[in-house]
């Protein structure tokens, strides 16, 4: 099967780079999925993982929202945030995910709602692909 060139990029630079055999994630959208000589397009991704299907495994990256860039032999991630399943540091996801759930039980006036679901999203995000929930 013919591979196609992934990158994950974010602001703080590369987090992910090789040739894959299928890419999948989900747009704002829905889901896609992605094999070499896919027509161009660009996407903006939801909270959620990549899945990247190599020959014998898939690995899976965490991202936090950004773009999706597709050319028929590669893919271009920019995200806001991204992370390996590998190096999500566990007990920071689970102290982010506790934190979130706090000011959305706390029912106060002054907590931003929606700034935390989508902290419990991201939160709950990297739990799953760090326990490779996916």
């Amino acid at each position: 099967m013919k591979t196609i060139h992934v990158s994950v990029v974010t602001p703080d630079g590369p987090v992910y780079e090789s040739e894959v055999e299928m890419v999948s994630t989900r747009a704002q959208s829905g889901e896609l999925g992605i094999l070499h000589g896919h027509i161009p397009m660009v996407a903006p991704l939801q909270i959620g993982a990549v899945r990247l299907k190599k020959a014998s495994s898939t690995e899976l990256v965490a991202v936090s929202g950004g773009f999706l860039e597709v050319r028929p032999d590669k893919v271009t991630i920019l995200a806001q945030a991204a992370e390996t399943a590998e190096e999500i540091d566990v007990a920071r996801a689970e102290e982010a995910k506790k934190r979130a759930e706090m000011r959305l039980d706390s029912k106060q006036d002054d907590v931003d709602v929606k700034r935390a679901e989508i902290a419990l999203k991201r939160a709950v995000n990297r739990l799953d692909i760090s326990q490779r929930k996916f």
